[in-house]
């Protein structure tokens, strides 16, 4: 979550969206789980949470997480749902064909795999 949420704060401060709120949407999963990806979230968000070489200050473009149960059919959630599995799959098995991944892949900014 911190590294999207990295990608998303440079994104913004790029696009000049400084200063700015942006909403970030979540499916809900349960009351315990959002509870728990909330104050992730917050951490994160709150310059709480420093990994990796580079730190990203939050506070230039501030960010929001907004929790939508799936009933809401909300087309991002449906266009991540899409995108996901081509590119785990890709990961998880570079050598097999995947037609979706590679239609996706050269729609995407960055790809990162973590170990």
């Amino acid at each position: 979550m911190q590294f999207c949420m990295e990608k998303l704060s440079n994104r913004l401060v790029a696009d000049g969206q400084r200063g700015r709120l942006t909403h970030v949407l979540f499916e809900a999963r349960g009351k315990e789980e959002d509870r728990q990806l909330e104050l992730e979230f917050r951490r994160i968000a709150a310059n709480g949470k420093r990994w990796g070489w580079r730190a990203v200050d939050f506070s230039r473009a501030p960010l929001e997480p907004v929790f939508v149960p799936k009933a809401a059919n909300l087309a991002g959630h449906q266009l991540s749902d899409l995108i996901a599995r081509p590119l785990a799959l890709r990961v998880i098995r570079p050598d097999q064909p995947n037609r979706a991944a590679e239609i996706v892949a050269n729609r995407i900014w960055d790809l990162k795999v973590f170990p």
